[in-house]
């Protein structure tokens, strides 16, 4: 059992459900890291009661803090980088939990693996972004990186007592989102809304998206290859609409082994932060496979999802091309919950951005941190400009 607990991201999906988790095994919250909503971050300090806040802007910091003065031990409230840094590095804090959305939370996971903390990582673009720099960081300080993605923590789960010689391949499971089905032509049509809908899973805006395009799962495949050592051509992404089998694993001999369950983030945000023991959940409700239904497989269409093969070829590549995958999604899903974009101009806008990387002789197979950052900077207002181009078109 973790003996207290920081948060990355505390206002978002993970974050929350992670205080619930958190408050049903009594595990202590020392730290908070949010954006912009103050008003449930204050009910999440008041209930909570952590050292230290974190914030984005600084007038937000102020305006919190004097919200807050009438607590007896009231949090020092900060805002910005040095926030996040004092918020990762806690020296109360044995776990912190990254949760945050984007490659933002990149820089406060380096200082928390380099302050030695054990990382629930929770934010997978943090490994699609720098996965070479974040990995060898865990192995030389020795902590353990605890995967909370459900798939990733399926695949995790199964590897337990597996020699990592034995696996032949993993399946990592995905909805298909709510355009399963649909045609490269029907998607032409769909809208920010229609997106936002995912038939499963309750998440934040962009993952949700992600999830649409399928991108979520190309992103997944590049943190699989980071957290298991694996090559992307061992990892089949297997549409399961049920969303019950959370992923599986194939080992040399021809067994498959499965991890299933509700679908529901605090199963394995529990896990994580419980590893290694098996502690009773009170706040998942037990599976039930009769009620549950039948269980079904399809393969992906990727002529209509064009993002997952797009990240397939970012993953053989890696270096600085993931960065570029990452960073052009971001600015690209904006575009389209702002209706600048239609959906499948999310991976046309990807896509050139990556291939402007390449031919333009940006590429880095291992880049330092001031390249990623600046990768991701030049790739953001990259697809920006180019997403402008794509209006002006129509």
């Amino acid at each position: 059992m973790p003996h207290s607990l920081a948060i990355l991201g505390s206002t978002g999906s993970i974050g929350t459900q992670a205080l619930q988790v958190a408050a049903d095994g009594g595990i202590p919250i020392v730290a908070l890291a949010a954006g912009q909503n103050l008003d449930l971050l204050e009910r999440q300090v008041r209930l909570h009661l952590p050292d230290v806040v974190s914030v984005r802007q600084a007038d937000d910091a102020r305006i919190l803090s004097e919200r807050l003065a009438d607590m007896e031990r009231p949090p020092d409230v900060m805002a910005g980088e040095a926030g996040l840094r004092a918020v990762a590095t806690h020296p109360g804090a044995d776990t912190v939990l990254a949760a945050m959305v984007g490659a933002a939370g990149l820089v406060p996971v380096l200082d928390a693996l380099a302050a030695g903390k054990r990382l629930a990582l929770a934010n997978k673009e943090t490994l699609v972004a720098a996965g070479h720099l974040v990995m060898p960081l865990a192995r030389s300080r020795g902590v353990d990186i605890l995967p909370v993605d459900s798939e990733h923590s399926a695949i995790w789960q199964c590897l337990r007592g597996e020699a990592r010689s034995s696996l032949r391949r993993i399946l990592l499971t995905a909805s298909g989102g709510p355009f399963r089905g649909m045609t490269g032509a029907q998607l032409e049509h769909v809208r920010a809304g229609d997106a936002l809908r995912h038939p499963t899973w309750s998440m934040g805006g962009k993952i949700t998206i992600d999830s649409a395009t399928l991108m979520n799962k190309g992103l997944e495949v590049i943190e699989a290859c980071w957290l298991f050592d694996v090559e992307p051509e061992r990892i089949d992404v297997v549409i399961h609409p049920q969303s019950i089998i959370h992923s599986m694993i194939e080992l040399v001999d021809g067994s498959v082994l499965a991890q299933m369950g509700r679908p529901d983030m605090k199963l394995p945000i529990h896990v994580a932060l419980w590893h290694p023991e098996r502690v009773p959940n009170a706040v998942v409700p037990p599976y039930d496979p009769i009620l549950s239904g039948p269980l079904t497989f399809e393969a992906p269409n990727p002529d209509a999802f064009a993002c997952l093969p797009l990240a397939y070829e970012a993953a053989r590549r890696k270096g600085t091309l993931t960065t570029v995958l990452n960073a052009a999604n971001e600015a690209a899903v904006q575009g389209f919950l702002e209706g600048r974009l239609g959906f499948p101009d999310i991976a046309r806008i990807v896509e050139s951005t990556m291939n402007a990387h390449l031919s333009g002789g940006r590429y880095l197979p291992c880049p330092e941190i001031g390249a990623v950052l600046e990768t991701d900077r030049w790739a953001r207002t990259e697809a920006v400009r180019r997403m402008a181009s794509i209006r002006k078109d129509k």
